[in-house]
Formats: C-alpha cells, sequence, structure tokens
C-alpha cells in the first residue's frame, strides 16, 4: 500500500516508536494506551511526496484513502496538496500579472489588474481547478452585474487570455479549462458631425485656444486628419518622434494598441507648420503647456481630457452638443471619407491589424495614405462625386 499514517512521537513509557495500528491509532506496541496526537500523512508517488499533519486519526485516514484512490484513477496532482499552493488563483494571477507587465503598455495592464482585482476578491486562493463554467459564469453575470454588457465581456476576455495562458504553461491541461461563458454586447455608436460643422469647430478653436497654447488647435486638427492616431497616442508623441526630412515627414508611434510602431506621413502643409514653430530637446512632449496655469506645470504632457476640454469648449460657443472629441475628429472624418474611399482603403490608412483579412493592406505605399489624409485640401468641391466613386487607387507591391 502507498503510503501510511507516522508520528515522531515516542512512547512516554519505554521510548519505543509509535505506529499505526490500522484500525483507530498511531500508539506503542507495547503499551497500547499511549497514543500519539501529533499525526503525519506520508505518501511518495512519482518521486514526488506528499504530507500533510493531523491531529485526529480519522481525518488522517480519510486523507490518506482519499490520495490512494486519486492515485488508483489517474487523477492526482501532488501540486493540490503543497503549502505554498501553487495553483492558487490568486498565486497564479499574481505571477501572470507580472509577466503582463512586461508585455503591454501601463494603461492595458491596469485594466487587466482590474479585473483579475475583481475576481481575485471573489475566489482568493481557490484551487484553479476547482474553477470551471459555472463559477466563471456567477462572476461575470451576478458579481459584476453592475457593469455594462462591453464591462463585462472586457472582464470575460482577461479572464480566458489567463486561462490560456494557464494551458500554455502546462499548468493546466487542455482538458482541465472551462467552457467559456458567452458574453454579447453592443457598443453605441459615437455621434458624429459633418465636414463643414468640424471645420467651424476647428476654427473656433482656433481662435480660442490660440492665446492659451496653439498647439490645442494642432492637436484637434491632427486628429481629424490622421484619423489612425488615437488622442492618448497623440498626446504622447515626443519631440524626437516627429522625422522631418526636406519634404518628407512623418510621426512615429512607437507604442500604440496594435503593438506595432506606426509610422504615419505627414501631409505638406502640417510639415510646414512644424517647420514654423520652434523645437525642443527629443524626449520632451511635442504637445505641452506652454506656461504654468490652473494646475499644469510648463512643459508638462497634455493631460487625458485636456482636448476634450477645449473641443466641448469650442462646440460649446458654436451651439454644437453631444459630440465628444473622438466622434467629432476621427470617425466624423471616417465617415466623411467613406464618400470616396472603399472600407479597405480607409482600413489601410488607419493601420487596423485585428483583422487578419486586412492584412495585405499595410502594403499600401505612404504616398497614397498621405492622400486620403490631404483628400479634402486637393477636391474641394467634395460633393462632385457620387458615394462609392475610387478616386485614388491604391496598390501595394506585387506579391
Amino acid at each position: 500500500m502507498l503510503g501510511g499514517i507516522y508520528s515522531e512521537e515516542r512512547c512516554s513509557v519505554c521510548g519505543g516508536q509509535m505506529v499505526d495500528n490500522g484500525r483507530n491509532a498511531v500508539c506503542c506496541p507495547k503499551h497500547k494506551g499511549v497514543v500519539s496526537r501529533r499525526l503525519r500523512v506520508k505518501i511518495k508517488y512519482q518521486r514526488v511526496c506528499t504530507e500533510r499533519r493531523f491531529t485526529n486519526y480519522d481525518e488522517a485516514q480519510r486523507f490518506l484513502v482519499g490520495l490512494r484512490f486519486k492515485i488508483q484513477e489517474g487523477s492526482f496532482d501532488a501540486r493540490d496538496y503543497k503549502t505554498d499552493n501553487p495553483l492558487g488563483f490568486s498565486n497564479l494571477a499574481a505571477r501572470w500579472l507580472e509577466i503582463k507587465q512586461e508585455q503591454i503598455a501601463e494603461k492595458s495592464w491596469n485594466n487587466l489588474n482590474n479585473y483579475i482585482n475583481k475576481a481575485s476578491a471573489l475566489w482568493g486562493n481557490r484551487n484553479i481547478k476547482d474553477i470551471g463554467y459555472a463559477e466563471i459564469e456567477d462572476f461575470l453575470f451576478k458579481s459584476l452585474k453592475d457593469l455594462s454588457s462591453k464591462s463585462r465581456a472586457n472582464a470575460s476576455s482577461v479572464l480566458h487570455s489567463f486561462w490560456i495562458w494557464l494551458g500554455r504553461r502546462r499548468i493546466l491541461h487542455a482538458s482541465q479549462i472551462p467552457d467559456w461563458p458567452e458574453v454579447s454586447f453592443e457598443l453605441s455608436f459615437r455621434k458624429t458631425i459633418t465636414k463643414d460643422a468640424q471645420e467651424s469647430v476647428l476654427s473656433e478653436l482656433q481662435k480660442i485656444s490660440a492665446p492659451v497654447n496653439p498647439r490645442i488647435w494642432i492637436a484637434c486638427k491632427w486628429l481629424s486628419t490622421y484619423f489612425s492616431i488615437r488622442p492618448g497616442e497623440l498626446i504622447a508623441i515626443k519631440e524626437g518622434e516627429i522625422a522631418i526630412d526636406g519634404d518628407e515627414g512623418y510621426l512615429v508611434i512607437p507604442h500604440p494598441k496594435e503593438k506595432k510602431p506606426k509610422i504615419v506621413p505627414l501631409i505638406d502643409e502640417d510639415i510646414a507648420l512644424i517647420k514654423s514653430l520652434p523645437r525642443a530637446f527629443p524626449d520632451l512632449p511635442f504637445f505641452r503647456h506652454t506656461r504654468s496655469i490652473g494646475g499644469c506645470k510648463q512643459g508638462e504632457q497634455f493631460g487625458p481630457r485636456y482636448l476634450y476640454k477645449w473641443w466641448k469648449k469650442a462646440c460649446a460657443n458654436l451651439k454644437i452638443y453631444g459630440v465628444d472629441l473622438y466622434g467629432g475628429t476621427r470617425h466624423s472624418t471616417v465617415i466623411h471619407l467613406g464618400q470616396w474611399f472603399t472600407p479597405e482603403e480607409l482600413k489601410a490608412a488607419s493601420f487596423h491589424s485585428t483583422n487578419k483579412a486586412f492584412e495585405r493592406y499595410f502594403r499600401v505605399k505612404p504616398e497614397a495614405i498621405k492622400n486620403i489624409y490631404g483628400f479634402d485640401r486637393k477636391v474641394p468641391k467634395r460633393n462632385g462625386h457620387p458615394k462609392g466613386t475610387q478616386i485614388l487607387p491604391l496598390k501595394g507591391p506585387k506579391t
């Protein structure tokens, strides 16, 4: 028989070693009344020794029988009985977060950490193998019931990525990864504006922000032009990430959401605009405060809501309501350009990489992308071409 129940105590009468009588106690063979209360179950299987201490013989015996049964049926896992709990949810999640912190941006990591902390509050260091479909479904739809459907879908995605990692690390066998609950959601549509309205807002923004900082208007103008750049990516651009070489210019986004660096070609008027501005040290933010005012320090990067505040102020002056910065710039521009360019062309210019079907469009030449960004400035009569007409054929190199 594998394993047994042992004691390190000695008989208080004769000093002899006490042994398991196989019925109800670990006792001295010579003095039956001397019984040990410091018991240890020990079993060695596949070169791994599993131990657990008890003070009650019946509990120790049930534990030993359970181990023998699991070994016989092939489900025994020594990790389940280690005192440092290597299969505990919180322990494994902490290790996963530590690895992800080196791989993804801080903002993305904070989202992972947020949902993992919510799960840890519910499951603690529960054995990961004991968390199945039902537990995950209850967490998503009961514990997170106050969150939006999109947030629950995000939480589901985070946990699913974690479980996939457990499989890849061979912590869990593929058969131990549970089926996954389906979390459906619908994204709300952002309110957009026409191109004429967008230009009016930008004009108003230029007027009201010029006395404070002309780079406020430049930032919003660029969001309306280079719809491949998100607001957070734009304000993080440093002086050294704007490359001007003669008549050519590029914005370099080293760490975008798509995880592949973006090199965005600048149109001619923005190259001239950059050349007209005083340049600073390469590590300084390009979109920075030019003076200390209202809690903002000179030289600091614009905050995450700074452009939004100015955009809303310009909209309010024109009595345009309900249009946020993202919808009024990036989304409105893409919808407007959809009258002349195909979805594939716009997808290429937006640098999206989530859809594998569009990966071949990353071969579009920079000059063709510049043509899209500068299209409105080249064709004043925007209504002269019917929807769906392809003005600029965008072809990548032959493969």
